[in-house]
C-alpha cells in the first residue's frame, strides 16, 4: 500500500466524521440560506475544527455564495471544500534540510509520540541514503534516553546520548562535535519533553540554540512540535502555549489513524501560523511522512 492510500485509510474517520455531518445538513436545506450557514457552521465545530477557523470559512463562504449567486447546495459544498484546501495549502510545508548538516529539534509533552517520530523520521532520510545522527537531549527521564536509542538501532543510525539528568544543551554540544567529524547529513535532537514552565522551556532551548549556531553556524535548523492529533483542540492549546515558548517552524502530527479529530490540521494552520511538516499514519516505521497539503485535501474529501 502506497502511502497515499495509508493517508487515505488512516483519514477514514475524520472524512467520515465530515461527511456524515455535511451530507445531513445538505440533505436537509434545498435552498441557500442563513439556516444553511448555520447548519455548516455547526457541522464544522462538531468535526473539531476551532471556532475561530470556522467563522473564518462561514464568511469566506458566505462571502463566495453572495458574489458567484450560488443558489445549488451542492455547489456551496465544492466551495467549502476549496477554501478548506486553500487553508491548507497556505503554509510552506517544505522541510529545510538543506545544509549539511542539517538540524531538527524536536520538542512535544509526553505521550505525544515525541520519540517514536524521531526515530521514523530518521529512518525516512535514511532510506534516502542520508547520514542521520540522533541527539538524545531529553534528559528529564531516563526511559527517553532508553526509548531513543531503540529507534536509533531500528533506523540504523548513530545516536550521541548521556545520562539523565545531564545537561541538554551538553548533549547538543557532543553531538554537533560527533556530527561534523562523522559527515552525518541530518543531525536530530530529541529535546524538551513538558511543558514545566515556559521561561525554563526557553531558556533551554535558547541555551541549545546557542550551542548549534557556535557550533554548526548557518546550519539549516527546524524546530518541530510533536502533536498528537487524537487530542484534538488540546492539541491546538499545546501549539499555541509551546508557540509562546520557542520558535516552532512546524508540527509533526501523529496519531491521525486512530481518531475523527483530524480536522485541527486546518485550525492549527489557520490559527497558529503554522505549517504541518510530517504527518503519522500509522505505526509501522514507514507510516510517518512530509505533509502534502494537496494530498491530504484529496484525502480527507474523496470517498
Amino acid at each position: 500500500m502506497g502511502f497515499f492510500d495509508k493517508l487515505k485509510q488512516g483519514l477514514t474517520k475524520t472524512r467520515e466524521s465530515l461527511s456524515e455531518q455535511f451530507n445531513n445538513v445538505f440533505s436537509n436545506f434545498v435552498k441557500v440560506d442563513e439556516d444553511l450557514f448555520d447548519s455548516i457552521e455547526e457541522a464544522l465545530i462538531m468535526a473539531d475544527i476551532g471556532v475561530e477557523t470556522t467563522e473564518y470559512i462561514i464568511d469566506e463562504l458566505r462571502d463566495r455564495v453572495t458574489y458567484k449567486r450560488i443558489t445549488d447546495g451542492n455547489v456551496v459544498k465544492e466551495e467549502l471544500k476549496d477554501i478548506i484546501s486553500e487553508i491548507l495549502s497556505e503554509r510552506d510545508t517544505s522541510v529545510n534540510v538543506s545544509t549539511k548538516p542539517s538540524v531538527m529539534l524536536i520538542i512535544g509533552v509526553n505521550g505525544v509520540g515525541k520519540t517514536t517520530s524521531i526515530g521514523k523520521i530518521a529512518a525516512y532520510y535514511a532510506g534516502m541514503g542520508k547520514k542521520v545522527m540522533l541527539a538524545a537531549a531529553d534528559t528529564f527521564r531516563a526511559a527517553a534516553i532508553d526509548q531513543l536509542n531503540i529507534w536509533a538501532k531500528r533506523a540504523g543510525v548513530d545516536i550521541i546520548k548521556n545520562t539523565e539528568g545531564t545537561d541538554p544543551a551538553a548533549v547538543v554540544f557532543d553531538a554537533c562535535g560527533a556530527a561534523k567529524a562523522r559527515g552525518v547529513d541530518l543531525l536530530i535532537c530529541d529535546t524538551a519533553g513538558r511543558l514545566h514552565n515556559k521561561k525554563n522551556l526557553m531558556a533551554e532551548l535558547e541555551k541549545i540554540n546557542r550551542v548549534i549556531e557556535r557550533e554548526l553556524g548557518g546550519c539549516a535548523k527546524e524546530t518541530l512540535l510533536v502533536l498528537d492529533a487524537s487530542t484534538g483542540q488540546n492539541a491546538v492549546s499545546q501549539a499555541k502555549l509551546f508557540s509562546e515558548a520557542a520558535n516552532i517552524t512546524g508540527i509533526i502530527l501523529t496519531k491521525l489513524d486512530g481518531t475523527a479529530k483530524g480536522g485541527i490540521v486546518i485550525t492549527i494552520s489557520k490559527e497558529q501560523s503554522l505549517p504541518v511538516k510530517f504527518i503519522g499514519v500509522g505505526e509501522g516505521i514507514d507510516d510517518l511522512r512530509e505533509f502534502d497539503s494537496a494530498d491530504f485535501a484529496k484525502a480527507l474529501f474523496e470517498d
